[in-house]
């Protein structure tokens, strides 16, 4: 892909969007834990033209099973034909132009299910669709979509051998540069630490130090990966917790702050407030049917 075509280089781009999948705002309606659809669905309306996107949470991979595409993951870019798969991990900022021919699916899954397999992190790019990629991709698919005996115990399974066939395919394969990958690198690995303990502290200086860097240097990588301090990512992931308790559980107002770390009731309904945008009383009499704030100063930039 030249210069002309890499729409990551757009100069009138203020920031890039994130979303829960291309074109949807995040936060809006319920979110799957897997998802799939033709490629042909999505890219048909925008043109066969996905620009420049990230997700937080979701990890995608598309298999191309005809025509053709020009990807761009990261910045690195390439010219393919079917059959292939493309792999993108979450975070990865990725583009898309493909032919009106266009034959495949994308599938999207958390992050954290593919994390949670084992089978080690998988880098973006691209690879041969061979035949146990295409298996393992489309026999999840009919899991998902047929739910059959101990679909529960399947679905992480099926998960797995989608991983494996996956990290086999990628060994080797086109996969994206390094360049920048120290700072996707660091955001991963804050995001997993903020996962872990967004309920005991929101210290930003105990999260540099478990992660080797330096508070300035964390801010950096969130900045350039989220578009956001690393208290926002922070605060981001105690709302959303927020917004599920409200929502979801019976507890009280006091005991889902309490839950998250913030003794003072006062100064959990403050801090709510000013990130929901409503008082979380009245956010839950309303069912969560209000306007989002993900993020304090940059509302919607998150998933």
């Amino acid at each position: 892909m030249d210069s002309r075509d890499n729409v990551l280089d757009n100069p009138n781009m203020i920031q890039i969007p994130t979303y829960a999948l291309y074109g949807e705002p995040s936060g809006q309606g319920a979110q799957e834990w897997l998802h799939w659809e033709p490629i042909q669905s999505r890219s048909r309306v925008h043109a066969y033209k996905i620009a420049p996107h990230r997700h937080e949470q979701f990890f995608q991979v598309l298999h191309i099973a005809g025509g053709s595409a020009s990807v761009t993951i990261d910045g690195a870019a390439w010219e393919m034909q079917a059959p292939a798969v493309v792999v993108v991990p979450a975070l990865c900022v990725h583009a898309f132009k493909f032919s009106s021919d266009i034959d495949g699916v994308v599938l999207t899954l958390m992050q954290r299910d593919l994390t949670a397999t084992g089978a080690g992190e998988l880098q973006p790019g691209i690879a041969p669709a061979e035949a146990s990629v295409t298996q393992a991709i489309y026999s999840l698919i009919a899991e998902a979509d047929r739910p059959a005996d101990a679909h529960l115990v399947a679905m992480p399974a099926l998960i797995t051998l989608l991983a494996v066939a996956l990290r086999r395919v990628m060994k080797g394969s086109a996969s994206a540069p390094a360049g920048g990958g120290r700072y996707q690198s660091h955001a991963h690995a804050f995001r997993d630490l903020v996962e872990l303990r967004f309920r005991e502290t929101r210290r930003i200086g105990e999260y540099a130090s478990a992660l080797g860097i330096s508070t300035n240097h964390l801010n950096r990588v969130t900045q350039r990966v989220f578009g956001s301090s690393a208290l926002g990512v922070i605060e981001h992931r105690v709302v959303l917790e927020a917004r599920r308790l409200l929502l979801f559980s019976t507890q009280s107002v006091k005991q889902i702050g309490s839950d998250l770390g913030y003794e003072d009731p006062a100064y959990f309904s403050r801090f709510v407030t000013r990130v929901l945008g409503t008082p979380p009383s009245e956010f839950r009499r309303a069912g969560g049917r209000m306007r989002l704030f993900h993020q304090v100063g940059n509302p919607g930039d998150l998933d």
